[in-house]
Formats: structure tokens, C-alpha cells, sequence
């Protein structure tokens, strides 16, 4: 109708659509040309009205009674059966009674006039050239304005009713495109054949004015530039380029010049920070020193990717970056880059060096383990200097106390991995230098089994979590840089490469294919002879290569370990967890097995070839289908949840810890998870950090271990499970009773900082 292709009654005065009058013609039915022309011959006398166009609609809106709709809706839906018809008169009631409430009228929803943007949010840019860019948004309304102008013009010449008719249907389809283009029919294109940007999509999506300019915005004092490596700094600093931080500090820079009296007016200032005098930088140096700078990786997932930092001013154009920050902003140095901020008021300041600094923050809020432990290099380090070997210079040597030790190693006549015994504490204790040294920057309470072994990335996570336990933010800190200088140090020393020989073959890898290849054959005849079903045959060919894949395997690692008595290198990176698996040391060398389809299912020859051998065609072939949907699924997978992550968010919006206690008695039972036979989560890993809503009884001597009321932390978490308790009922958010959000006993731990949640926190 609006389009001027329809017609719709608004008066059907006594007309029908067959001769006897059995089928009368209905108020708002919608009629085509056809059927138009015959009613209106037959019928125009009788007081037959229907009309297409914006018009009649309007009219046909103010005519409608919407106290009388409601009353005559609401007796439908008594009386309706079906389900969808009661879902679509539930729609109209609600329409209604927002009308009604609000006290608005149907037809004021017709706009009779355009509002127009402001000029400010549709500019005209212009170009190099002499050309100007425009804004879509001024292509829209030019038409609108240029068939409106037109419409006029028609209508004061009396022109036909058909092309004023024509007419009329384009300035509705201009006035649509304005409002929303291509939502209905074709899209308006611009010049550059590309659909013009309507006023609906200037404020949806990512790229709209919401997400764009409203919610998260560019800001001034800030910059961006690559990361690289900074080894030499400490935990709560980074390196900022001379270049940036000029930029960033500007203007209390130049108040800094004037304090001094090295400039008189800001202009002099000005000039001295473009020349870049000595006096500059000397100031440079003095203003920085008060602000810390806040660096944020994107995409930013949880709190710790945005942490502060203390500046130090450093040669180049990259940022230089900690390396125990890396694994909390998932950072590596292959050209990531990283944004700086800078906060200036004091309230942002105190917040950036109280709660921001990287060294505040070494938990998961997730989990409350460490995050800021050593990776890669340092690990290696580590693991090289808690190694021990029997036949080395110095070996099962007696010394009376360690500074004996590290003597007889500083004059060379003591290997690094040498086995000795020596007095610790009052003990003798068997160990090696390389153990003695680390032993040397940790507190002295740490107990031998920690420090006393060789130390795996789970030993170095345990050692921290121990030391962050006992001593404190501060203490750790200073304590993981010294972890991550020992283990740069030890690993530079060790010098441990890869060449091809690092790579063994087992000598048995040819017989066991061959095995696999004579058991395949077999099972190949016995399907042909109808023994088997395809699904029984697929399967035990499956079987037969995966278990001859894992006895390659075994014969593999056992080789690489005894290799240079546990110091091959490639065993190293694997066994310390500094770089890569066994999976790859058995695709280097062993065989690399049988290869996923595209749609996930395995092909049934594998690949027994081993990179150090080389793949043939064939098998480089078979190799690409499954590389190909590992990178596709992933970049879904990242996708899908973002997205979720951001319907959390908007839904979790209102929910913040509002007040210390609700007082509710209620709370959910919880026990083990258990998928047939297998321990998932065990009971005191899900109570952990969580209140006590009930008291909880031992199961065997019936005594209260635990009142209501009380925090499940370590120790009464292992209470729980020595006990044998089944079950616990502990405070959830779900039965939590505060009127607002959610209180900090429903909520329990806050896993980052080891404490009970506060009030205000979200």
C-alpha cells in the first residue's frame, strides 16, 4: 500500500466481491488494481472507498478506538485455542497498551515532517585535489529533498495521477532508504557502486556510533608501538621510547621547563622540546618519574591486560616489555604492539600504583595460581641448573658448608651438575652446585623437597605458589626476578642448540611398521571374506596404527632419555616444558601417524614417515587436510567466543558485590563430578574459596568440622577431603538475598588477591 501497488478499503459501503452480496468486501482489506477498477465500477455510488499511499493510512490510524481494541482483544484471547494465535494477540496487546499508557496516538507514528542530522555529524571533508568527500548520510537526504522538490512541481501542474502516483512511491522508497537502507528492496548505491550508509547502520554493529564513539573511544595521552624483549627491567617497570614519552608528556613537560626557569613562555618551551635540548631530557627524566604509564594489549579479555608500569626511558622506537608479563597478555614479540596510556589525575594515579602494577598482579583471577611464573628460556635454565650427572669433574665430593661449594666451583675444580653432599641447615643433603645456586635466592624456609629436585615448569609454578603463600606480594615479586635473571643466565651458559643428531630414530621403527602393515592385510581379507563390517573394519585398522605409533613412541622417548645421559637437547625442551611434547618429538622422529579429514574423521592410512626422513607426496598431501581445519576451526572458535563473552557481559552488567552479608541460611549442595567412573572435579576443588551455608559433619565420628558461615580455604578444603565428606551446601549466587547485585559471602573468594570479596567490587 505504501508503495503505491496496492489499494486497502477504508469504507466499504455495501460492496461485495461476487453479485448476490454473500462475499462483502471488509474494512482494511487489501486490494490490486484489478480488483480496484471493478469494485469502483460497480460500486463507487454506494459511498466505496479505497485509496493507496502514506495518506490513507494515516487516516485509517486515527481512526482507530484503542480502548475499544483492548477491551475487543482481550475477549479474543479468551476465547482463541490456538498457541500462535494467542502469541501474536499478545504482541498487538502490548503495542496497545504502550500507546495507551504512554498516551501517544498511532497516527503521530507517520512522520509528516523529517527531522534533519545536525551538520556536525555528517561533514563534508575536504580532499587534496580540490575534491570533497561526502558524508552518505547527505547523498540520502539530497534525493529525499530532490523528489520532494519534484512532488511539489507535479502537484501544482496538475500533472497525471500516474506520475504523480510514481512519484509519491519514490520519495517513500528515499524517505526508507534514509532511515534504513536496503531493508527493503534494493540498496541505494553510491557512486562507487557501494550501498550507501543509512541512518540505522551510522549507529549499529562494531562499527557504529555505539561501540564506536559512545562506549569505548580514542583517547588523548596515549600512544602505540611494538613490544620487544626488556630482560634488564624489573617486574613493575617497562621501557618507554625517548620519542613517545616526549609526546605523552608534553604539556607537563613544558611546565616543567618554565618551573625551572630553563623557558620563559610557553612558546620558548615549545621550541626547546622541537630542537631537543640536554635540558629537555633532564626534565624528561623528572616528569616521568611521578607517572606510571598503563600498557594494554588488545584484545583486552580480563583485567590483566591492562597493567601499570613504572617508564624508564629508553634508546628506539619500541616498547620494551617484561618477560613474566607476557603470558598475562598473551604477548609474544613477533610483532605484536601494545597501547600506553598515561593517567593524570591523582585518584588515577593512586588506582594505577595501588592496584595496577604488574607486580600487584601474579594471580589468575580465574583460578588464583600464579601467572607470572617463568616460560620458555628461563625454564630451560632453570631445569639445566637442577640437573644432576655421576661422572663429572668433583663428583660425590663431602663438602663441610656452601660457600666451600660455590669456592671449589668458581675455581673450576666443580662441574655445575655435580652430584655432592654437603651441610644445609644442619643436614647433610645430597644435591649439585647448580641446586645450591638457586637455593641461594630463595628465603630460607622454603623446605629441600621444593628446591632439592629437578625443577619442571610445575615445580617452578608450585615453588612460587609456596613462596606468594608464605611471604607476601612484595617478597615474590623480587623473588621472580631473580628466578627469571638465574634462568636468562644458566640458559645462555648451557647453550643448548638442535641439530639433526639430537633427532634419534628408533632401530625397530621398520620392523613394528612392518608388523602393523601384515595385521592391516589380514584384516583387509578377513572383510573381503564377509567376516567383518566395514565400521568393525575401519575401527581395527585404526586401533592396529595407533598402538604401533605408540610403541614407536616409547622405543623413541626411552632412546632420547638415555641419549648424553638425559642432556640431549631436544629431551631437555620437551621433559623441563620450556618448548614442545612428546607429540613432536614423535612427528621429528618416530612416525606422524594418521592425519583428521576435513570433517574430522581419521583417514585410515597414516603417514609413517617422520619429518627427519621427509614426507612423500602423497603423505605431505594427506597432511594439509587436517592442518587446514586446525586453523579454520580456531579462527571460529575465537569468534564465537568473543561474542559469547560479550552476552555475559551485558548480561552480569548490574550484578556487583553490594553488601558484606544477606543473612540467608540457604545455599546449593554441591558434591564430586563423576562421568562414569572418572573424577572430573573433586568436591574440595569446588567449595574452595566458597561459605559454608550448612554445618558440615564428619561422615564417621559425626563432630562439626565446619560451622555455617565459615570460608573453605586450603586447610578446610583438605579437612573435607580427608574426611570423606560426600557433600557440602555452600552459599551461591544463585540463592543470595540482596535486594541489589549480590552479597560477598554468596560470592566467596576473590581468587586474584586470596581474600574475601569486598563490597563495590564487580
Amino acid at each position: 500500500v505504501l508503495y503505491y501497488e496496492a489499494y486497502i478499503v477504508k469504507d466499504p459501503g455495501g460492496a461485495s466481491y461476487d453479485s448476490e452480496g454473500g462475499n462483502p468486501v471488509q474494512k482494511y482489506d487489501v486490494l490490486n488494481e484489478e480488483q480496484f477498477q471493478q469494485l469502483n465500477r460497480h460500486f463507487a455510488d454506494t459511498g466505496f472507498d479505497a485509496r493507496m499511499g502514506g495518506e490513507v493510512i494515516k487516516e485509517l490510524l486515527a481512526e482507530l478506538d484503542l480502548v475499544e481494541m483492548l477491551a475487543q482483544l482481550k475477549e479474543e484471547i479468551e476465547a482463541t485455542k490456538s498457541e500462535a494465535k494467542r502469541k501474536t494477540i499478545v504482541k498487538r496487546l502490548k503495542v496497545i497498551e504502550a500507546f495507551l499508557d504512554s498516551g501517544n496516538r498511532p497516527e503521530w507514528m507517520m512522520l509528516t515532517y523529517l527531522p534533519v542530522l545536525p551538520p556536525d555529524l555528517r561533514p563534508l571533508v575536504s580532499l587534496d585535489g580540490g575534491k570533497f568527500a561526502v558524508s552518505d548520510v547527505n547523498d540520502l537526504y539530497r534525493r529525499v529533498i530532490n523528489r520532494n522538490q519534484r512532488l511539489k512541481r507535479l502537484l501544482e501542474l496538475d500533472a497525471p495521477e500516474i506520475i504523480v502516483r510514481n512519484e509519491k512511491r519514490m520519495l517513500q522508497e528515499a524517505v526508507d532508504a534514509l532511515f534504513d537502507n536496503g531493508r527493503r528492496g534494493n540498496a541505494v548505491k553510491g557512486a562507487n557502486k557501494r550501498p550507501l550508509k543509512s541512518l540505522s547502520e551510522i549507529i549499529k554493529g562494531k562499527q557504529g556510533r555505539f561501540r564506536q564513539n559512545l562506549l569505548g573511544k580514542r583517547v588523548d595521552f596515549s600512544g602505540r608501538s611494538v613490544i620487544v624483549v626488556g630482560p634488564d627491567l624489573r617486574m613493575d617497570q617497562c621501557g618507554l621510547p625517548k620519542k613517545m614519552a616526549l609526546e605523552l608528556f608534553k604539556p607537563h613537560l613544558m611546565a616543567k621547563l618554565e618551573e625551572k626557569g630553563y623557558a620563559t613562555t610557553l612558546k620558548q618551551a615549545k621550541k626547546m622540546i622541537e630542537m631537543q635540548t640536554n635540558e629537555v631530557w633532564e626534565c624528561l627524566e623528572e616528569v616521568v618519574e611521578s607517572y606510571p604509564v598503563l600498557l594494554n594489549r588488545a584484545p583486552t579479555l580480563h583485567k590483566l591486560s591492562i597493567q601499570a608500569f613504572h617508564p624508564r626511558l629508553i634508546e628506539g622506537k619500541a616498547i620494551q616489555l617484561h618477560p613474566l608479563v607476557c603470558a598475562a597478555f598473551n604477548a609474544d614479540f613477533d610483532g605484536d604492539q601494545m597501547a600506553v596510556h598515561v593517567p593524570l589525575s591523582d585518584e588515577a594515579i593512586a588506582e594505577a600504583k595501588i592496584l595496577m602494577l604488574s607486580s600487584m598482579n601474579i594471580l589468575l583471577p580465574a583460578s588464583g595460581k600464579a601467572i607470572a611464573v617463568p616460560s620458555q628460556d628461563m625454564i630451560l635454565g632453570l631445569y639445566y641448573l637442577s640437573l644432576e650427572k655421576a661422572d663429572v669433574k668433583g663428583a660425590h665430593k663431602l663438602f663441610s658448608n656452601v660457600d666451600e661449594v660455590l669456592i671449589a666451583y668458581e675455581q673450576e675444580t666443580l662441574d655445575l651438575n655435580a652430584r655432592i653432599r654437603t651441610v644445609v641447615d644442619g643436614n647433610i643433603v645430597t644435591t649439585t652446585v647448580g641446586r645450591l645456586i638457586l637455593k641461594s635466592i630463595m628465603p630460607d624456609y622454603v623446605p629441600e623437597n621444593l628446591w632439592n629436585r629437578v625443577l619442571k615448569k610445575k615445580d617452578i609454578a608450585n615453588l612460587v605458589d609456596y613462596i606468594y603463600k608464605h611471604s607476601g606480594i612484595q617478597l615474590t615479586a623480587e623473588f621472580l626476578d631473580n628466578l627469571k635473571d638465574m634462568g636468562f643466565r644458566y640458559a645462555t651458559r648451557a647453550g643448548v642448540s638442535i641439530s639433526v643428531d639430537d633427532i634419534k630414530t628408533p632401530e625397530r621403527k621398520e620392523e613394528i611398521i612392518r608388523a602393523a602393515k601384515q595385521k592391516v592385510y589380514e584384516i583387509q581379507k578377513q572383510f573381503a571374506a564377509g567376516l567383518l563390517t566395514e565400521q568393525e573394519r575401519y575401527n581395527k585398522i585404526i586401533d592396529i596404527w595407533t598402538d604401533a605409533n605408540n610403541a614407536i613412541a616409547d622405543e623413541l622417548m626411552k632412546l632420547i632419555k638415555e641419549d648424553k645421559e638425559g642432556f640431549n637437547s631436544v629431551y631437555m625442551m620437551a621433559d623441563s616444558g620450556a618448548r614442545g611434547s612428546a607429540a613432536q618429538i614423535r612427528q621429528l622422529s618416530g612416525m606422524r601417524g594418521l592425519m583428521a579429514k576435513s570433517d574430522g574423521s581419521i583417514i585410515e592410512t597414516p603417514i609413517t614417515s617422520n619429518f627427519r626422513e621427509g614426507l612423500n607426496v602423497l603423505e605431505y598431501f594427506i597432511s594439509t587436510h587436517g592442518a587446514r581445519k586446525g586453523l579454520a576451526d580456531t579462527a571460529l572458535k575465537t569468534a564465537n567466543a568473543g561474542y559469547l563473552t560479550r552476552k555475559l557481559i551485558d548480561v552480569a552488567q548490574n550484578v556487583k558485590v553490594s553488601m558484606e552479608d544477606c543473612g540467608t541460611h540457604e545455599g546449593v549442595e554441591v558434591s564430586d563430578i563423576l562421568v562414569g567412573n572418572e573424577l572430573i572435579e573433586s568436591l574440595a576443588d569446588r567449595v574452595y574459596g566458597r561459605v559454608v551455608a550448612k554445618d558440615v559433619i564428619d561422615p564417621v565420628t559425626n563432630e562439626v568440622l565446619l560451622v555455617e558461615g565459615q570460608l573453605i580455604g586450603e586447610e578446610e578444603a583438605r579437612l573435607i577431603r580427608e574426611a570423606g565428606v560426600r557433600s557440602v551446601v555452600m552459599r551461591a549466587p544463585a540463592t543470595c538475598k540482596a535486594p541489589k547485585g549480590i552479597c560477598a559471602k554468596c560470592y566467596g573468594l576473590n581468587m586474584a588477591e586470596n581474600r574475601l570479596v569486598k563490597p563495590g567490587e564487580a
